[in-house]
Order: structure tokens, then sequence, then C-alpha cells
């Protein structure tokens, strides 16, 4: 089962603090909405409960490039492009500095609380919020179901909800707390001065304790997904003691929506491709579809349309989310195979940076990991089964100086397979990609967190081994094709690159001692996670995002234009500032009832 979307109003009016319209009056009833006693049925509450699975992906099918706030589909992405990935220096906005500017306001944390796509982003995640409330509330009147059915649809809509808020509260810290017993009229006006750590650990906890291990359909979500998300809450509170058990349970015990024990794939694209998702390594992923007869491309992760190769390319659109040098750089290996953490910079990889497509290159030669080129496009090595990657001619701004030259490659559907899992409804693609919210790549090194920062610097150490040693099986190389003008045909075997990845040898991390081994964990982390909407939101929990992203700004801002003059603050730009919108609409009395994050008043 693959959730659609329920765009009907269901149950209940949207949240003031969803609304956005000229009329201030936000207590209008809705117009023709189904009572709480009509959806008071198992049907209903069903229906509710597939409404707020939709509302994952934050997305609204109404035959435009809308998110359910009624701004542009990748202001609100799930994917977190913006404010996770392009915020934490793995990758520039891209395109030309014409196109979306307030997406350089982020990158360089000039952004102040009027920037629409902060707005955009607040109210999708509390219309989630809703949809959950509104599944609790009617729950609570309804008759006529088991208590089976009861518990599993309540403890389904606490884990949504737990995600919701969990997204909310990184992204701002101090957001207000609306569950199923505030009056909707009352709640555009509660305060965001509490601590909503301790009610998101709740929701979790109750997921956990009454979920399933399996779920028969695919997209619903699990036991060891809530136990999993449970734990991650632990670990941003830097409560290590608390989180290693779950993730013990989850790692040893752990099985998927399938029944299959969580494990890594053997491939690492296969969790960046259509055909091979919900797969071993998939612990909770938004589900998308592509194809879906409703001509629109709303549910084919339309919140990433943006970000395909321009110009020449066969993807139409729109030359968005390039790779940075920096995340490039950061593959680089030494003579053993392993990442070169604190130097990656001083031996860059070799790019065509002003290169015209016309013109020879040839790509480097040095020593990189395989996982670069299934997560950046590059010129002279392959684009999936696209052809090789041509360079400039894929690349939007001219001269490649404002964003440089690499192109996006998680995101990307495969040639061979783009009937089945692209989606051309629209002036850019959508795809069947699901978003990995939590893979088990991304449990192993959050577990390997957690025992560093516990002293068990071996077990630590056996995680980060488990994602290094899949990335060196050579089924993960990026091999050259037989004839590069017809890839469809096949590839040799002869690796792209000069592929050289190695595990760390016995005993490593206890010789580097807890703080080496963090390091050394944190970088697996930027190469693993790298484009997947992690990497800010980890710079800021670790305390290293100022130091760290000062000397992206300082390097990148050699070799790009767009992030010159950028500098992160600590104590200001470790979250956004709260939306402007939503301060004026909470105003009681003359004041706002929201306060505004420091720095930023």
């Amino acid at each position: 089962m693959r959730f659609q979307k329920y765009i009907a109003v269901l149950a209940v009016s949207t949240l003031s603090l969803t609304l956005d319209s000229c009329n201030e009056s936000l207590d209008i009833p809705a117009q023709g909405a189904l009572s709480d006693e009509v959806l008071a049925t198992r049907s209903g509450v069903d229906a509710l409960l597939n409404g707020a699975y939709a509302a994952l992906d934050g997305q609204y099918n109404n035959g435009g490039a809308l998110n359910l706030a009624g701004g542009n589909a990748w202001e609100a992405s799930p994917s977190n492009w913006v404010y996770g990935s392009i915020a934490g220096g793995d990758a520039h906005k891209g395109s030309d500095g014409s196109d979306q500017p307030a997406i350089d306001a982020i990158a360089k944390f000039t952004a102040d609380a009027s920037n629409g796509y902060f707005n955009s982003k607040w109210r999708t995640l509390y219309e989630g919020v809703n949809r959950t409330n509104s599944v609790l509330r009617v729950l609570a009147q309804t008759t006529g179901i088991t208590e089976a059915e009861r518990t599993s649809f309540a403890a389904q809509a606490r884990f949504l909800r737990g995600h919701y808020y969990f997204e909310l509260k990184k992204m701002w810290n101090n957001v207000p707390w609306i569950d199923e017993t505030v009056e909707t009229a009352a709640a555009g006006f509660v305060p965001n001065n509490e601590n909503i750590w301790p009610k998101i650990e709740a929701d979790f906890k109750f997921a956990m304790d009454n979920l399933p291990a399996t779920q028969a359909e695919i997209g619903r979500v699990n036991k060891w997904a809530a136990a999993t998300y449970l734990a991650k809450t632990h670990l941003y509170q830097k409560e290590y003691a608390e989180a290693k058990p779950l993730f013990d349970q989850v790692i040893n015990q752990g099985v998927t929506s399938n029944g299959l024990k969580y494990a890594l794939v053997t491939k690492f694209h296969d969790n960046f491709n259509a055909a091979t998702e919900n797969n071993s390594e998939s612990v909770f992923q938004i589900q998308m579809v592509a194809n879906d007869g409703t001509n629109t491309i709303a549910n084919a992760n339309q919140g990433d349309m943006l970000n395909f190769p321009y110009g020449n390319s066969p993807f139409r659109c729109c030359g968005f989310f390039q790779p940075s040098h920096d995340l490039a750089n950061s593959y680089r290996t030494d003579a053993t195979g392993l990442p070169v953490v604190d130097s990656y910079n001083n031996n860059p990889i070799k790019n065509d940076q002003g290169v015209a497509s016309s013109q020879p290159f040839t790509p480097d030669a040095g020593p990189v990991d395989p996982r670069i080129d299934w997560t950046i496009g590059r010129r002279g090595i392959p684009y999936l089964d696209w052809g090789n990657h041509p360079g400039a001619d894929w690349v939007r701004s001219p001269g490649q100086t404002y964003a440089g030259p690499y192109s996006p490659k998680k995101n990307i559907y495969m040639q061979a397979t783009q009937d089945l899992y692209a989606d051309q409804h629209s002036w850019a693609p959508g795809t069947a990609i699901n978003w990995n919210v939590i893979r088990f790549a991304d449990v192993l090194l959050m577990a390997a967190e957690v025992e560093a920062q516990l002293g068990n610097l071996a077990q630590a150490q056996t995680y980060v081994n488990m994602v290094r040693t899949r990335a060196a099986n050579p089924v993960n190389y990026v091999y050259t094709y037989t004839n590069p003008a017809t890839p469809l045909a096949g590839y040799t075997s002869t690796p792209a690159a000069n592929y050289k990845i190695s595990v760390y040898p016995e005993g490593t991390f206890a010789q580097m001692g807890k703080e080496g081994a963090l390091k050394a964990i944190y970088f697996e982390r930027k190469l693993e996670l790298a484009m997947e909407g992690h990497r800010f939101f980890d710079l800021v929990r670790w305390d290293i995002a100022e130091p760290t992203l000062n000397a992206y700004f300082n390097y990148e801002g050699t070799v790009t234009t767009d992030v010159r003059g950028g500098r992160f603050i600590k104590g200001i730009n470790d979250y956004f500032p709260i939306p402007q919108r939503q301060l004026d609409l909470s105003r009681s009395g003359g004041n706002s009832v929201l306060t505004q994050n420091p720095g930023y008043n």
C-alpha cells in the first residue's frame, strides 16, 4: 500500500497556525466539512489516518507545484534539501543567482523571519500535526471497533505526530505543542515557551509499545521505526544511556515491514532506486508514486522537482541542488583507503569548472571513496545509466562559477525504467523514489555515536566498519560503459575511477580516543548520508556548526560566488527564525503569543 493524498476536508478546520490568508478571522467554519460524528467509524478514522500519512510529503494535489501550505512545492520538501543539506554545506542552491534567491539567504545565514520558505515549512508541518490530532480526536468518539484497532490507529497517529514535531523542534527549537485536547479556536494562541522533547518522546514510546513488529501494508510504520525514532530523540538531547538499549534492540531484533531483519543492502544505490526501495535497509520511508492517474506530480516527490541537471540534459529542469566542492573533496582517501578527515580540501578532487563540454577533460586519477559516484554527478563519470556526465552542458550557470560543476545523483531516476518511475505531468519531473527519513546505515552510525559517547569505542568502530564494508564491496563501484554513446548496452568490468576504500583496522578507535573516534563517526555520516538532508542538523547537535560552516564558507567562497559573505553565528543560527507571519497571526492584545528565537528580533 502506498498512501495517496486525501485533500477533501476531513473532520475539522485547519489549525490557525497553518493558515495564511487575507482574512484575519481565523475561526471561520469549514464549508462542507464532515463532522466528527460522521467520521467516527472505522472507515472514517482510517481515512483520516491515511490523510495524516499523506501529509508526510507535504505536497498538494491540485495540478500545480504547491505544498500543503500553498507555497511552492520545494519550500517544504520533506527531504530538507534546503534546510539540512544546503544549509549544512553539502550543496549549493544551484541554478543561477536570479532564481529562488531566498535559498541563498538561508545558505549564508542571512535570512530573517520574513523569508517565505520558513513560513511554508512551518505551516506544512503543522498541517501534519493537525491531521494526526484529527485522528486522535475522532478516534475518541468512535465506537464499533476493536480495542486492537483503536490502539493501532492511535499508535500510528502518535508516531506521525512525533515525526512532525521532531521536524519542528530541530528546525526552530521553540515551537508550540498543540495536541488533540486543544480547541481549534485556541490553537493559534498557544505559546512556544515549553520544552516539547518529553512529549515527542511520549508519542514515540506509545507507538513503540503498541505497534506490531511488522505491517502487512507497505508504508505503515512499525514498532522498530518507533524505537529508532525514540532513540534518535534521546540522541538529540545527548541522553546516550537512554538511547543505547533502543538502538541495541533495533539492530539486534528489528525487522522490516516485509518481515526481514534490518540489514544494509548489498548495493548502496538500491536505497535510491524506485525499483529496489522498501528493502531491508528501510526503517522509515516516505512513499512516493509516479503516474498515479492525477495528471500531477504531487505524489511523485514534488518537493525535489527542481533538483535535476539542466541545460542539454534529458531531465528538462531545473539545475538546483548542486553538490559542493567541499563535499566532493571529502571523498578523497589516503593510500590505505581511509578518509582524509582533517585535510581533504588540501588535495581537492579534479573537476571541470570553467571547462566547456566541447573541450577535453580527464577525471581525477587519485584514490576516492566509491560513494562519491553514487552521490555526485561529475564530468566523465557515468551518470547512472544516462551516459557519462558531460559537464558544463548540464550546469545552468555560465562558467559554473556560481555554484560549481557538480550535479545531484541520489534523487535521479534510471533511464531504463523511466516509463515506470519518472513522472512528466509537470514542467519539471517527479519520481517514484521514496524518501529515506531513516535507513539502517543511519541507525548504525547513530548507534556508533552513542557507543563512542559512552566509551565503548570497539563497538563504535564495529558499526562504522559495517557501513564502510558495504561501500567497499566492488559491486558498489561505478563501472565504465561498454560504449559511452549507448550506456544501456551495459558496463565493462573497469571501474570508472580509482576507487580505494578500507575499514578501520582493529583498535583504531581505541588509539584515537573518544574525541578522535567521534570525529571519524561524524565524518562517516557526512560521506554516507550526504545530500540526504541531515548535515546541518547534525552539525548543530554536535556543537560544531560554527567552526565547520565558517571553514566551509572560507573555502567554498574561493571557488564559487554564491556563498561568499556567509557566516554562521553560534547562539543565533543554530535554529531558524520563527516565521514573521506566525508571530503576526498569534497576536493577542497587541502582543505576539509566540516568542522569536534569540538574535532574530
